[in-house]
């Protein structure tokens, strides 16, 4: 058994605990203040440099940022769990996620890496069918689940740090970690572009646990198909009014974003190449003897391409724009999270193969996975491609009972082990071969 092999080895059940840990504390976008805190220390103890809150992301990059009184009760909930004051200060206001360097101080590439840990607003199953419930490690938060597997995500950054870690002295160059907030919605990724993490990275290379039921071992060495998208927030406000004794005093607003819902559906498609709209969630009017005085809507749109998506926002513009006026209502349109196309660089693939061929956890690598959904990652690989690097998105493979952001969604633990070993096998692949002058 080779070194490695017996390093992932021994790590298995550390990911487990990290894994398991992180599923019991979900939070949602800019207020993983708990996660960030719990990460952080077991990087300090690793030896990494950390950056915390403005120095980890742009602030005013950050897009969908809860509202202060959601944030306020979140770092009142966090300092119960634990969290240091000193750590929460400096992540007040919804700052949260870390970035964390390592210098081996050796000549060599700056290799980075991306781990998002938000989750999503669902509540968890309680089904004993359902590992953990059964395993007693489901959430403790009410309506708050990690449904897609940032838990894992996370594990497997934390996993990848114990390795730099341990591997040291026989590696070359510098390493930045990025754990990121607020990747649901598309939120947090360009704030930590914004603040220059990714600039003169050699390497990046990030992944998505799941994506498709398939088995354990199987990894795509590169991602394609990556849908660009707006997410919108919508608000409506009118006049209410006696439904009986007055309504033509009222200014409907429920009228409206009815109108809104059904009319968006209408937009063209698009003959470039894919389009997608939806709209997810509508909340209007008080009382049913009263004409409403507000709706909101949250949407959102997707396209093949930036521009493709770019249409699709201008042509929901129209339409909600075109709906408000039509009853009479203001009408207020916040885009509050965005995505962009990209696509992986194919070196990726040769390179996995190569590693794979020594590895008894990598089973399979596949060229690519057509994701045909949406990742805020994508700013991460145009901006490192924009300077000359090199940039992929793995998916690793695992049987999938349910899909993603399902309220019994899980995972087979074994794929924390294959992972942290593809971004092992890649990390001692790539880092000394710049001070050989090889690209």
């Amino acid at each position: 058994m080779s070194s490695l092999e017996q390093f992932i080895k021994e790590l298995e059940p550390t990911l487990t605990t990290f894994r398991r840990t992180f599923h019991q504390k979900p939070e949602l976008g800019f207020t993983e203040y708990v996660t960030t805190y719990l990460i952080g220390k077991e990087l300090a103890n690793l030896g990494f440099t950390l950056h915390l809150g403005k120095e980890a992301l742009s602030s005013e990059h950050r897009m969908g940022v809860p509202s202060q009184e959601y944030l306020s009760l979140q770092e009142e909930h966090a300092l119960k769990e634990g969290v240091e004051e000193s750590w929460l200060h400096q992540m007040k206001g919804g700052h949260t996620g870390l970035a964390a360097t390592f210098d081996t101080g050796k000549p060599g590439p700056h290799m980075a890496f991306r781990f998002d840990i938000d989750a999503l607003p669902i509540k968890e199953s309680s089904n004993l069918e359902h590992l953990p419930a059964s395993e007693t490690f489901n959430s403790r938060r009410q309506n708050v689940m990690h449904a897609c597997g940032h838990d894992g995500h996370a594990a497997i950054g934390l996993g990848v740090a114990s390795f730099l870690s341990a591997y040291k002295d026989e590696l070359h160059g510098r390493f930045t970690l990025l754990f990121q907030p607020a990747e649901e919605g598309g939120r947090g990724a360009k704030a930590m572009v914004k603040r220059g993490w990714l600039h003169n990275v050699d390497y990046f290379a990030s992944g998505h646990i799941g994506i498709r039921d398939t088995k354990l071992g199987r990894v795509y060495a590169t991602t394609n198909s990556f849908l660009a998208s707006s997410k919108i927030n919508v608000t409506y406000k009118g006049k209410a009014a006696h439904a009986g004794l007055k309504p033509e005093k009222g200014k409907n607003a429920l009228l409206a974003a009815a109108a809104a819902s059904l009319h968006l559906y209408t937009i063209p498609r698009h003959s470039d190449g894919a389009t997608r709209v939806n709209i997810g969630k509508l909340q209007a009017g008080t009382g049913r003897n009263i004409i409403a005085d507000e709706a909101q809507l949250e949407m959102e749109t997707r396209g093949e391409t930036t521009a493709i998506n770019q249409y699709m926002v201008k042509e929901a513009r129209r339409i909600l724009q075109a709906s408000g006026d039509l009853h009479g209502v203001e009408t207020n349109i916040e885009v509050v999270g965005e995505t962009m196309e990209a696509e992986c660089d194919h070196e990726w693939i040769q390179w996995l193969t190569e590693v794979a061929e020594e590895s008894p956890y990598l089973s399979e690598v596949l060229d690519a996975l057509p994701l045909k959904a949406s990742e805020d990652v994508t700013y991460m690989i145009d901006e490192v491609q924009k300077q000359g690097g090199s940039a992929t998105f793995m998916v690793f493979g695992t049987p999938l009972k349910n899909g993603h952001h399902h309220e019994e969604f899980d995972f087979d633990e074994g794929v924390l082990q294959v992972a942290v070993d593809a971004f092992a096998r890649l990390i001692l692949k790539r880092s000394h071969l710049k001070e050989e002058g090889v690209n």
